[in-house]
């Protein structure tokens, strides 16, 4: 990255000045040999805590204090600085942005489903924001409908999420929940169709929304107004404003409640869940005044989660492997001494998902570190997997509204294959590709290399790394290469397509994908060998990928710049700390790095129920591994590549505090010259960044701009 000018070292200054925060920082002395303006640096005020025999001070604690005007300003000037910093990059910015956005087509259609008598569809138009959500009656021929427009919505804000999406089976009602803060708090609100208003129905802090089979009676779930776990079940008749009924509440602080139908419209299910474990209760959908029946009482470490056909449910479970199986039972008694193996389980292939249709059902699997599709007939007992052409992908089920049906959606995309939709005929076996994305811009997937390579890790796990490059480039240890990761809550990184990481790859860049342990590639096994006490694993199979891809020459560490956001700014922070030698700049995304002051806070969003991913620190032997990696209680007095932190001043998943510290600290601590910068959005927006999708577009340019700088590219 080129240095800032003098003239901007002074404008960064003035901005300071103007700030008027003298007693929240307090200007590093100026370094005459540097033309880059000093950083602000956090006031210390030490607060301790004493744990498991073990003494914690945390010097920037009071940036907690959401309300402290000098929290704000503290941010701002962190602002300011970053903004000074990257001022140099400002044309490359726009280049990225005209670029990305030329890879968009903004007025587009996706693929419309049919439920019930409509056909349903969202689109875009250029200039516009956010999506708008459409149907048309009888075929695709009739007039179209607009049932919501979130531009309209968004009119006046500056953050517009849409939530849940539902309408009543006679077509007649549509319940949707918004957010606008960016805080994950949605509010819901129901539409008369027919005639275009409102109704009064309004409820707070919504999560999922089912609707009965009346059209007139609505289930949802609610969240706790302080730790946002969703916890509260309520009956609601449609058009009232006092009609709500609690029909359950979760009392297990380590779970969350969930509502949905089955797409046979014949229960309304409830699920509890924590991160190892689950319950469902049903009542007939017909039947909302029903009272709850429980399928199968909890077991700690059993999840189930069943789907309805005909005389049965079908049940995806782990109660004998970790990968799960299918079984079975009898609708008029589902208890698991009722249970009757469909597909047992498999030490080899994760079973992740179920989908039953009248006569077939659709089994989403994992097999190595690939998602795979199988479709069942339940006539005949035959079974095919949908063949994928590509070694590293995606797949997943699409929009499939329809029980009484042979033809299944899902789709498909690559990191050169753009998002594509296609539907399969389960009778026949034959795919019909609907859509795939246009990719404007002189998009040509034939200049584009994809592999997938393995590196080895510390304890000889073999970690598999996904690739995309220029055809034909000389590897030669010399260029400029991409690397992230996640690792956590058993999530798998499966390889979308990202037409932004164009802006990258044809200038050279090696983009890398390291699917280490704690996610969910390789199955249950992979996610349980990366969480509690073998977190560890995360970082040096990250580690072990970066250092395999320099050796096989696909870019140099001089050249190597890292990302990962949320847990997956966690692996950012510990990798650093581990091997701050080995990178040369990092992005850390809201991320995760004050793991111990977080999970002994039990007031704070998700913490209860992340005892089961991390541990609970209140137990010695869990604190004593924790304390090993956590990303702001191991920065150490030595030399950090390069950063740019990123957070959201109202992000409700990893608090912006966080992040926060996370730089004060780093500051304070660390001996080189190197820059840190931080980046917070002070405007609603949310973990994910601004709303808009041009807003979004902006970030990813400037996010790019500062890797190809850090990489040495200058346009």
């Amino acid at each position: 990255m080129k240095k800032p000018s003098l003239r901007h070292a002074q404008l960064v200054l003035l901005v300071l000045a103007s700030l008027a925060v003298a007693s929240v920082f307090v200007r590093a002395a100026d370094d005459t040999s540097s033309p880059l303006p000093a950083p602000p640096l956090a006031k210390k005020v030490p607060k301790t805590t004493e744990i498991n025999g073990h003494t914690m001070v945390d010097n920037y604690f009071w940036l907690r204090d959401k309300k402290n005007p000098d929290v704000a300003a503290y941010l701002k000037a962190e602002n300011a600085y970053t903004d000074a910093l990257m001022k140099p990059t400002e044309a490359l910015q726009k280049k990225l942005y005209d670029e990305m956005l030329s890879r968009i087509k903004e007025t587009d259609v996706e693929v419309p489903y049919k439920e019930g008598d409509y056909f349903y569809y969202s689109r875009t138009e250029a200039g516009k924001q956010y999506q708008i959500h459409c149907r048309k009656k009888g075929s695709l021929e009739g007039p179209e409908e607009v049932l919501l427009d979130v531009n309209e919505l968004a009119k006046g804000q500056k953050f517009m999420s849409l939530g849940e999406y539902g309408v009543s089976d006679d077509g007649n009602l549509l319940a949707y929940t918004t957010d606008n803060t960016g805080f994950r708090q949605y509010t819901l609100a129901v539409k008369d169709l027919r005639t275009g208003k409102l109704l009064p129905d309004h409820a707070e802090r919504v999560g999922s929304v089912a609707w009965a089979n009346d059209n007139k009676t609505i289930f949802y779930t609610v969240e706790d107004e302080t730790t946002k776990r969703q916890y509260q079940a309520y009956r609601h008749a449609v058009g009232t404003t006092d009609s709500d009924r609690l029909a359950y509440e979760e009392k297990d602080e380590k779970f969350d409640v969930f509502a949905a139908k089955t797409r046979s419209k014949a229960y309304i299910l409830l699920f509890s869940a924590s991160h190892t474990t689950s319950e469902v209760r049903y009542l007939p959908a017909g039947e909302p005044a029903a009272e709850w029946k429980v399928m199968q009482p909890r077991k700690q470490d059993v999840e189930y989660y069943p789907d309805h056909n005909g005389d049965y449910f079908y049940i995806r479970v782990n109660d004998i492997g970790r990968n799960f199986r299918l079984v079975r039972a009898p609708v008029a008694d589902p208890r698991a001494q009722n249970w009757q193996e469909v597909v047992p389980h498999r030490a080899n292939v994760m079973l992740e998902d179920i989908d039953f249709f009248k006569n077939y059902y659709v089994l989403s699997e994992r097999e190595n570190g690939l998602p795979q599709i199988r479709v069942t007939d339940l006539r005949s007992g035959d079974s095919r997997r949908i063949e994928f052409p590509e070694p590293a992908y995606a797949s997943y089920g699409y929009v499939n509204k329809e029980y009484d049906t042979s033809k299944f959606r899902y789709g498909y995309q690559s990191f050169i294959t753009p998002r594509s939709v296609f539907e399969y005929d389960m009778a026949s076996g034959k795919s019909t590709l609907l859509k795939q994305k246009e990719v404007p811009g002189g998009y040509d997937r034939t200049r584009y290399q994809v592999e997938r390579i393995y590196a080895t890790a510390s304890d000889g796990a073999k970690v598999p790394i996904s690739i995309v490059r220029l055809k034909g480039a000389k590897l030669d240890g010399k260029g400029p290469l991409y690397l992230t990761g996640y690792g956590s809550y058993g999530y798998p990184y499966d390889i979308g397509f990202n037409s932004d990481l164009f802006s990258m790859v044809d200038r050279g860049v090696v983009a890398a994908v390291a699917h280490i342990r704690g996610g969910g590639e390789m199955g249950k096994a992979w996610h349980d060998d990366g969480r509690m006490m073998h977190k560890k694993n995360t970082f040096t199979d990250f580690i072990a990928s970066a250092e395999y891809l320099v050796a096989q020459g696909y870019g140099s560490k001089d050249r190597l710049v890292i990302e990962g956001r949320s847990a997956g700014g966690l692996l950012m922070g510990a990798v650093l700390n581990m091997r701050p030698d080995l990178f040369h700049a990092a992005l850390v995304g809201v991320p995760f790095v004050d793991v111990m002051n977080t999970m002994l806070d039990e007031s704070l969003p998700l913490t209860v129920a992340e005892f089961e991913e991390w541990g609970n620190p209140k137990e010695k032997p869990a604190f004593d591994y924790m304390i090993t990696y956590s990303p702001y209680d191991n920065i150490q007095a030595k030399t950090y590549p390069n950063m740019l932190v990123r957070t959201s001043f109202n992000d409700s998943q990893v608090m912006y505090w966080e992040p926060a510290k996370y730089v004060a600290k780093m500051r304070a601590l660390r001996t080189d010259r190197n820059t840190i910068i931080l980046k917070t959005n002070m405007d609603p927006a949310g973990h994910g960044g601004a709303s808009g999708r041009y807003d979004r577009l902006h970030e990813a340019a400037f996010d790019y701009a500062y890797f190809l700088t850090q990489m040495g590219i200058q346009n």
